[in-house]
């Protein structure tokens, strides 16, 4: 998937950064070489602080006047004209001093994702995650539109409203990328950084908000759920309760569950539901206070 990301964006961008962490920087050097690019921007973060944090780091490592156009790179997306009209738009709004978010229309009731409520490019307002009745009324507006977590803006422009609303973020990220070497972020300032959403740092609260309606295919596998999906779409099975194991080939029965998801790692093992999924935050912010080691 970085590799999908990194190589339908090279005809739509100029120049690739990289923001990760010490954790998988290794892997994704080895994505890069794979793909036979050797010029690009790395910021390796100490540990993670979240994706305000992430993005302020990209937009200091820039100049003023760049245009980031900022990916997860665990998005499944269809690319075609749709994708790059889109991002194009977005593009063309990014230059007129707007933070512009991307919309995809929703086609069924999701309860996994954040909304966006919209009128044409205008925001009118974000919503949690809903639950079904609400996903189902929201589908049936018509105006709502699931939250993709990519965005479009200068990069002055991003930390001028960052630091209007979150100037604790804005002044340690600084901190944090003035004193890195050679990418390398010090762990001691990056602790120093709040922990918070760019969503609730400054998409929720800016006025240069805007949005882009967009209609290209798009999986946020950013959740086991949406692993679970993907998997099953592409010939594994589930047991007949709709119970799943993910990285263990050990023979497991599940007795008296249904739609449980199993994941097992070197050193971890993760047993939800698959309806839960999106809990698994509160899990890996648990485990970054109290067991450090598992998630570094």
């Amino acid at each position: 998937m970085f590799q999908k990301t990194v190589e339908r964006n090279q005809p739509l961008c100029d120049q690739l950064m990289i923001v990760g962490n010490q954790a998988n920087y290794e892997l994704s050097r080895k994505d890069i070489k794979g793909l036979g690019i050797t010029k690009y921007i790395e910021v390796i973060e100490a540990c993670p602080r979240n994706t305000a944090a992430a993005i302020a780091f990209a937009a200091f490592r820039s100049g003023p006047e760049d245009i980031l156009f900022v990916t997860p790179s665990d998005h499944l997306i269809t690319t075609g004209d749709a994708y790059t009209k889109s991002v194009e738009r977005a593009i063309e709004l990014a230059k007129e001093d707007h933070i512009v978010t991307f919309g995809l229309k929703p086609t069924r009731p999701e309860t996994g994702f954040g909304y966006i409520e919209a009128d044409g490019e205008s925001v009118k307002g974000f919503r949690e995650k809903p639950d079904l009745a609400t996903a189902e009324q929201f589908l049936e507006q018509g105006n709502f539109l699931w939250n993709s977590g990519m965005f479009c803006f200068k990069a002055q422009v991003f930390l001028s409203e960052l630091e209007s609303y979150e100037p604790e973020v804005f002044k340690r990220s600084q901190e944090a990328m003035e004193a890195a070497s050679d990418g390398f972020l010090d762990k001691e300032l990056s602790m120093k950084i709040p922990s918070i959403s760019v969503d609730y740092a400054v998409m929720e609260r800016t006025r240069k908000i805007k949005v882009v309606p967009s209609s290209f295919g798009w999986s946020d596998m950013g959740s086991f759920e949406s692993v679970f999906e993907y998997m099953e779409q592409h010939g594994y099975e589930p047991d007949a309760q709709g119970n799943m194991i993910i990285g263990s080939n050990v023979h497991t029965e599940f007795v008296g569950l249904e739609n449980t998801i199993l994941v097992q790692t070197k050193d971890a093992i993760l047993v939800l539901k698959k309806e839960s999924a999106q809990d698994v935050k509160k899990v890996f912010e648990k485990l970054e206070k109290d067991k450090p080691e598992l998630v570094d």
